[in-house]
């Protein structure tokens, strides 16, 4: 232990005389949870929605103004009044507005005589974001012409009552697991991986080989200076990150425990992977390149900005043997739903098992030799 923690001693006094590195590894993560956070969380408002009446009844009237009241209140839709639907139409395809509702000749006839009266939204599905908003927002409208009607008085039909378990849960909250495992894995790669193939391209690596040092030994010292430095930056932007979210009680006692578990035994296995990729590197240029490369394949699989049941096939294979997935999923049970260590002891055993081959792998790939 004393050889190990030699080399502990030594990584922990660079890494505490790179002031710019340890500000870049926490700052950037912090600044994408802002960014994407609050880019793609908030809703969509301000569609431009045009409105082409060729009726001109009374039930046409009143969708109109149903239409009006959406835009006036809520702001999801301004309104844009046409005459011809062709007009309508090219505006659309140019992009000036975002949909085209047309309102039939026959709505007021059929409205009355309760004949399936119908009318069209047209919209631009090349954004499928502002087109499901703006066919959520119209379903909403017409269906508060249905609400005026004299309803049953025993319902003939089935209804749903949608019962949240949770509170509402912004994006950005959403998005903090990932990244908070992002910033570990910054950490990984920039204040270890790179450091280590900067040493060895310098020839200060050369020094570990003439002490009696073993493999294991230099591995797990390595493996140990990295998962401090990581856990440092998994805590700093856990803690800011969850202020800035606006997660209830950031600082809860229980929570901040298991939080420090999971981001130490994140650190340890992304760090035992970054060596067991790294042993027989030489190219200080390699990692670097390599860095994007694992950023992606790593990061989008996980579920950390999209539902993994979204996934075609081949991805969910990948996200299957992601650490990014499990330590993910560990930090939204522990930040958005506060749960305790049941719902994360599958994250926390995989993460274990994942750590302990990687690890011994990177050492039995490691070289005593130059």
């Amino acid at each position: 232990m004393h050889r190990t923690m030699a080399i502990i001693e030594r990584e922990m006094r660079r890494f505490s005389k790179s002031p710019m590195l340890i500000v870049m590894s926490m700052v950037f993560p912090l600044l994408q949870l802002i960014v994407l956070g609050y880019a793609f969380g908030g809703n969509v408002k301000h569609l431009s929605l045009a409105i082409v009446d060729q009726d001109r009844g009374v039930p046409a009237v009143r969708l109109r103004e149903l239409a009006g009241a959406v835009s006036a209140g809520a702001h999801t839709v301004d309104l844009v009044p046409y005459a011809d639907a062709g007009t309508a139409l090219t505006d659309l395809r140019n992009g000036r507005v975002n949909g085209v509702l047309t309102i039939p000749p026959d709505f007021s006839r059929r409205m009355h005589s309760k004949n399936a009266p119908r009318v069209a939204l047209i919209s631009d599905n090349t954004d499928t974001f502002v087109s499901a908003t703006l066919s959520a927002t119209v379903n909403s409208i017409v269906g508060g012409l249905n609400a005026d009607r004299v309803e049953q008085r025993l319902a003939s039909a089935p209804t749903l009552d949608v019962v949240e378990v949770y509170p509402y849960v912004p994006y950005i909250q959403y998005l903090l697991p990932g990244s908070i495992t992002m910033s570990i894995f910054m950490m990984v790669m920039i204040g270890g991986g790179i450091i280590f193939i900067d040493d060895k391209a310098r020839g200060l690596h050369e020094g570990y080989l003439v002490t009696p040092i073993t493999k294991l030994e230099l591995v797990a010292g390595f493996n140990i200076s990295g998962t401090i430095k990581a856990l440092l930056a998994g805590v700093f932007i856990t803690i800011i990150g969850s202020i800035i979210a606006g997660v209830p009680s950031p600082l809860d006692p229980m929570r901040t425990l298991r939080m420090v578990l999971v981001i130490t035994v994140t650190a340890f296995a992304l760090v035992s992977l970054m060596f067991f990729l790294m042993a027989r590197m030489s190219d200080p240029l390699l990692p670097r390149a390599m860095f994007g490369v694992l950023n992606t394949v790593l990061y989008f699989p996980s579920g950390a900005v999209y539902p993994q049941q979204g996934f075609p096939p081949w991805m969910q294979w990948i996200a299957a043997v992601d650490p990014f997935t499990y330590s993910v999923h560990a930090f939204k049970s522990l930040l958005l739903k506060n749960t305790g260590f049941g719902a994360i002891a599958y994250d926390i055993g995989f993460l274990v098992v994942f750590s302990a081959v990687t690890m011994t792998a990177a050492t039995a790939l490691f070289k005593r030799t130059l």
